[in-house]
């Protein structure tokens, strides 16, 4: 009897005995029967101790560490992950510029064979694939921030420069970069990168990026002579500068639309592994100031450290008033045209134009500065802190936008839970 209850206890259920029942349909005695249902319990209840709390004690009274070490691994490993993927852009921003300076052979080898104009290319192609027609739609309905983005870039923001010339400071070479730096378009990928990275209007910022750019090449140069040169001369190389934007950003992006809306396999799979892409737009967005701070270390190297720092400093007060001014701008012109249902007031729209229009680009300053035959200064010193204010405002902005990223998530999931939360009244 005893005997009886004891295998009545040990037995697992029925529907893990079954498998073990059709092996041995017949089993010699009730107590080989009573063996095996007690190896079998015994069996099965390994795994469940094998899951236990670490503290927690075994058969015998001894306590389990085999699984601790794992866990305490992934208790650390998460967050490090997590911090990684929300801010992959930035980190590979620095992680560029810090390879550059501690190893700038590999970033002039790249540069001999033209790697940042493969970069470039890369970034929009990757645009044109994830780029939807609805999006063009949306920026051709918001055509008056467009328009606005277009002025600010090539008309009002190059009046800072005048501002930055009244500095005093040694080189004064770096002045006048900055304030030639004023003067520029915006950037040729970062702007669209970081728009596609914060869910914004891409194509309105694509459309800016464009425009602002090809128009630039007209509009530079007399901007240069009003605000900067007084009178000098500057030849702006319009054929190169307009035959690099066709091939490097026009091309591109046509393809990889053309990809898109000619395979339905291939709008599905880019659709479905967007971080995927963005991850790969992030990392050919940071070869290019691995590249240009690689050509520049032997410079950075010969320029005292508190000048360079002052520099750098002024190059981020130049971005945030640029930022702030936009800002102030935009909200003026939506309260003006509007209010809540101004297309200004749309947050993917004043989201494009804020990151576009506060942000001026380093390769048309690199160009024009070509052209200039040292008639402001030492070409490299021009071009010196204008490489760090690239850098800082890339930066910059890819922090804000992974700030605005974590607050909308963070507003999802509160809506989210006060949606799922019962009504008790």
């Amino acid at each position: 009897m005893a005997g009886t209850i004891q295998a009545l206890i040990l037995t697992p259920p029925p529907a893990q005995t079954l498998p073990f029942a059709h092996r041995l349909p017949h089993f010699p005695s009730k107590h080989a029967a009573f063996r095996f249902n007690h190896r079998l319990s015994r069996s099965i209840s390994n795994p469940v101790k094998a899951c236990q709390h670490p503290d927690q004690k075994d058969g015998n009274g001894n306590k389990s560490h085999r699984h601790s070490g794992s866990v305490k691994s992934l208790n650390w490993a998460k967050p490090l992950s997590n911090f990684v993927a929300n801010n992959f852009l930035p980190l590979a921003l620095v992680g560029g510029v810090a390879l550059g300076i501690a190893n700038p052979s590999l970033g002039c080898l790249a540069d001999t064979y033209s790697l940042s104009k493969f970069s470039t290319f890369g970034i929009f192609i990757i645009s044109g694939l994830t780029l939807h027609t609805g999006e063009i739609v949306a920026a051709a309905e918001a055509w008056p921030v467009g328009i606005f983005g277009l002025v600010s870039i090539l008309l009002f923001t190059p009046y800072f420069s005048r501002v930055i010339l009244q500095l005093q400071l040694q080189p004064q070479e770096f002045v006048r970069g900055l304030a030639l730096f004023c003067c520029m378009p915006t950037t040729l990928s970062s702007g669209v990168a970081l728009t596609q990275l914060a869910g914004a209007n891409s194509a309105l910022a694509l459309a800016m990026t464009v425009i602002s750019n090809l128009l630039g090449i007209l509009i530079v140069p007399f901007s240069i002579s009003k605000f900067i040169a007084d009178g000098v001369g500057v030849s702006i190389p319009t054929k190169q500068l307009f035959k690099s934007l066709v091939l490097t950003l026009l091309i591109p992006l046509i393809l990889g639309k053309i990809c898109r809306e000619s395979f339905r396999g291939v709008a599905d799979f880019v659709d479905q592994n967007r971080k995927l892409f963005s991850k790969l737009s992030a990392i050919f967005l940071s070869l290019v100031p691995w590249i240009q701070v690689s050509r520049s270390r032997s410079l950075l190297l010969m320029v005292k450290p508190p000048v360079f720092l002052v520099a750098i400093g002024m190059g981020i007060l130049l971005h945030i008033s640029l930022f702030v001014f936009n800002a102030l701008a935009v909200k003026g012109v939506s309260a003006l045209s509007g209010g809540s249902r101004s297309v200004f007031s749309k947050k993917e729209n004043a989201t494009a134009v804020l990151l576009v229009a506060s942000q001026k680009t380093l390769p048309v300053m690199v160009a024009v500065v070509e052209q200039l035959g040292g008639a402001l200064g030492e070409s490299g010193l021009l071009v010196l802190p204008c490489v760090a204010a690239h850098l800082n405002q890339i930066i910059m902005d890819s922090f804000l936008v992974n700030f605005w990223l974590r607050k909308d998530l963070s507003t999802n999931s509160r809506k989210n839970h006060l949606s799922t939360k019962p009504d008790l009244s």
